[in-house]
């Protein structure tokens, strides 16, 4: 062979072997894209809706595909129930688990627990009994309860007490199924009963049931009490579900002041294995807006 044509081949060979090379980085880095997550984050319908469309089924497909294995939709029990069982069978085939949705009237500034009134309990009790048939249809095992607001003529000890004993009720209702109701402490406002992680704490030690937990949203608790790590591990036995959302803005993590890094690191050898919901909004719209969220997960999920 010519001395030219030697250095030909070579540098043909040469370029086909760089270009193989880039092909396999390539799919490697796909690979990693649409790998699982350390830990399960759960996204909301309306997240990928500008590459999905705004199917709800689609969409579910396409966070599997980005590597998403569970998702929570707080307004489930308002979906028509043929829906509900679609969502359930798409869940059930892509192997992907249902994360909390919000029990109807589970408590609320209209029909507060904390007034121990018969009627508010009745519109609790009756919502915790529709919510047990929406979990059947989409095998979910959380539903989230907020107590409601301060009945600010009775003594804080006596509404309390009326929120525990509610909730008894509640624990009742779920409890034969394998569903957990976990309640939320909250920042939206001042008036809300139940706003602190120790305060949900005691009460679920007083209801003493596996079907009252807490679920932790580290967005409303940075902004009521901060110290998240600490007071997580101080109730660790009672939290059954967390959530996130970085503050200021409640969106995306790394966008605020929370180094979510570190909270799912200690998650992860804490040995959480539940769900992650992300319970926030995002920095930038479209479809360079789902890019950044997905992006952001990546990056706080690399610990």
């Amino acid at each position: 062979m010519k001395r030219s044509d030697f250095i030909k081949s070579g540098a043909a060979l040469l370029s086909s072997s760089v270009l193989l090379t880039n092909d396999l980085m390539a799919e490697k880095k796909e690979a990693i894209k649409g790998a699982p997550f350390k830990l399960d984050y759960a996204p909301h319908q309306g997240m990928f809706t500008s590459t999905a469309g705004k199917n709800m089924i689609d969409e579910i497909t396409y966070m599997h595909d980005l590597g998403f294995r569970s998702i929570e939709d707080n307004g489930m029990p308002e979906r028509p129930v043929e829906e509900q069982k679609r969502i359930g069978e798409t869940l059930t085939r892509l192997g992907m688990r249902m994360g909390v949705f919000v029990v109807p009237k589970g408590g609320n500034g209209a029909n507060t627990l904390a007034a121990g009134k018969q009627e508010f309990v009745d519109i609790f009790l009756k919502g915790c009994r529709e919510s047990v048939e929406v979990a059947k249809r989409v095998n979910a095992k959380w539903a989230t309860v907020v107590p409601g607001d301060f009945q600010r003529n009775l003594p804080m000890g006596v509404q309390t007490a009326n929120v525990i004993e509610a909730l008894k009720r509640g624990a009742a209702i779920f409890e034969p199924h394998g569903i957990t109701m976990v309640l939320e402490p909250l920042s939206d406002t001042p008036n809300l009963f139940l706003r602190y992680t120790d305060q949900t704490y005691e009460i679920c030690k007083a209801v003493d049931s596996p079907s009252c937990k807490i679920l932790y949203d580290a967005y409303h608790q940075q902004k009521n009490e901060g110290n998240l790590i600490n007071l997580m591990e101080l109730c660790w036995s009672e939290i059954g579900y967390i959530q996130v959302g970085d503050n200021p803005g409640r969106l995306e993590p790394t966008t605020g002041e929370i180094n979510y890094k570190n909270v799912f690191k200690w998650l992860k050898n804490k040995g959480y294995s539940g769900i992650v919901g992300m319970e926030h909004g995002m920095s930038k719209s479209g479809v360079e807006g789902e890019k950044a969220l997905v992006a952001a997960y990546r990056e706080v999920d690399n610990f």
